[in-house]
């Protein structure tokens, strides 16, 4: 008898994806038997078609027959080796996703990861998160960028690429599994997480890594790096404190320019990446619903919809980005003295709006005026846009906002509509904050995606400035086989800050990459820890 379950794929109304006897019933006369037959079977994947009116679940099933034994396929588990100060220790730079899932990719190497992060953990966050909303108060060191899991610990868990290969991202996903998260997140087509659920997930990955002799270091910020002949030996913390090991693998994300900047003074090679900005725009959930789902009631058994645009605008892409049904838009300022949003669903996406970044592609044409800054010329252009907006909105964490109609038309929104915004917004032109170029394409961009999504345009749709942080505006470089830095050997660039990775998912594989490409360097080279 067959010990591998047999496959099958299956289109059904969206009430018999939820009901499992209708489910059963619907599987057995698809496979043309009984559902006495049947003996057992589980959904492994899961998508929903709303092209048609008639709105389907596209399921992919696997199921075993009456009679047949039942083995389904297990996922190997991660066999994570304990470590101690006689193994080779290795500095992960960052506790985001890239730093996480290098540290637990480097205990599977049997080397010992000392995580440096300059934030507090994530429970102790969540002050800091609550004064900003709050207060309008910034800590430059704990806000919903930095601290343990990174800025994707409070920016909703979305986990869909197309980086990496199908069975690279089917083992990131597991992890999360093994540490918490819904299996759901092994089916869907376009896994998510939740805001609400990812501390708990992220506090047992770092649970693994000192269970397994790893340590994570909090509110440890890195000041300079440490280096002899060209070669990394260590890195100073804090501004008083040395700590050395073989390698270091720097994944600060991109909002960390302060080591952007320690890079250009010490003259270790930086580049400009071209980046996307633009706004942050809102609508009433429903209202996405009853576009995407061709139906005023979406009923039980639809999720909030989503979507994902993308139109060319004078030979340049405009786009959405990090969609989030049922979410909030969240202050994601760094220092003192800016304003930057963001958006975060939590796992039910429950809440009555849907907000997206649509976002340029900014390049030589939006930075004439940064030239001069040479490689930092892009952060230089995003610190002056997030400033300009702080003193357009009032010098607080409110934000320049405008109803989308009132853009398009261009004309000042005498009202803001109700939003998810909790520190507040200011009625401003988006023409004053952004270059004419960016709004031009961000304005024919909207009246396109009106075309594709009838009432897009809604008067209660509003738009806030900025969604300044998609990408890193600069890449620091590496060599493409040993993933070290051309100058400075025993520096592995990683993640998003790098340039490297787009989300989630696509920095855990290249945090998995960088330990791996660590161990292939230490398996070389003999030690060199100095102290």
């Amino acid at each position: 008898m067959s010990a591998q379950p047999h496959y099958t794929d299956i289109r059904v109304n969206p009430e018999v994806a939820h009901q499992p006897e209708d489910l059963k019933l619907a599987l057995a006369k698809h496979i043309a038997i009984s559902t006495k037959e049947l003996s057992e079977f589980k959904i492994v994947k899961r998508s929903i078609d709303a092209r048609a009116r008639q709105i389907k679940y596209q399921l992919r099933i696997a199921y075993f027959l009456k009679d047949e034994s039942v083995n389904w396929p297990e996922f190997e588990e991660k066999k994570y080796q304990n470590v101690n100060e006689d193994n080779p220790r290795i500095l992960v730079i960052g506790s985001g996703p890239a730093g996480l899932f290098a540290a637990l990719k480097l205990l599977e190497q049997g080397l010992k990861p000392i995580v440096i992060e300059r934030g507090k953990d994530v429970r102790a966050r969540r002050r800091d998160l609550a004064k900003i909303n709050k207060e309008h108060l910034v800590n430059s060191e704990s806000n919903y960028c930095f601290g343990e899991g990174g800025a994707g610990t409070y920016s909703d868990g979305k986990l869909y690429t197309r980086s990496g290969n199908k069975k690279t991202i089917k083992k990131i996903l597991h992890t999360f599994v093994e540490h918490g998260a819904s299996e759901d997140i092994l089916v869907d087509a376009h896994p998510h997480i939740g805001t609400n659920k990812l501390p708990d997930i992220i506090t047992k990955m770092r649970e693994t890594i000192l269970d397994f002799g790893g340590e994570l270091h909090f509110e440890t910020k890195l000041t300079d790096f440490i280096s002899k002949e060209n070669q990394l030996i260590g890195i100073e913390v804090n501004g008083d404190k040395e700590i050395y090991a073989e390698a270091c693998i720097l994944a600060t994300g991109h909002s960390a320019r302060d080591i952007f900047y320690l890079l250009h003074e010490k003259k270790i090679q930086i580049e400009f990446k071209t980046f996307a900005m633009g706004v942050r725009v809102e609508h009433p959930q429903s209202l996405i619903d009853e576009i995407q789902y061709k139906t005023p009631e979406r009923g039980d058994y639809l999720p909030p919809s989503a979507y994902s645009l993308v139109e060319q605008v004078d030979n340049k892409g405009v786009y959405s980005f990090c969609m989030c049904p049922g979410g909030i838009i969240a202050p994601c300022a760094t220092t003192p003295g800016e304003v930057v949003t963001n958006g975060w669903s939590p796992s039910k996406r429950n809440n009555p709006y849907a907000n997206s970044g649509i976002v340029v592609t900014i390049d030589d044409e939006e930075l004439a005026d940064f030239e001069p800054y040479g490689a930092l010329k892009g952060l230089k252009f995003q610190e002056a846009i997030e400033k300009k907006c702080w003193q357009l909105a009032g010098e607080t964490q409110r934000v320049p906002a405008q109803r989308l109609q009132d853009f398009i038309s261009r004309r000042k929104s005498t009202s803001i509509p109700k939003n998810s915004y909790q520190p507040g917004t200011t009625s401003v032109e988006m023409d004053l904050i952004f270059p004419r170029a960016m709004t031009k394409r961000l304005r024919e961009g909207f009246k396109k995606f009106t075309q594709k999504m009838k009432g897009f345009n809604h008067p209660d749709a509003v738009i806030l400035a900025p969604e300044s942080r998609t990408s890193s505006p600069v890449r620091i470089p590496r060599d493409v086989e040993s993933l070290e830095h051309p100058e400075l050997k025993g520096l592995f660039p990683c993640g998003e800050g790098a340039g490297y990775a787009g989300g989630i998912v696509s920095a855990a594989i290249d945090g998995e990459r960088c330990a791996e490409a660590v161990a292939k360097l230490l398996s070389k080279t003999p030690a060199r820890t100095s102290s």
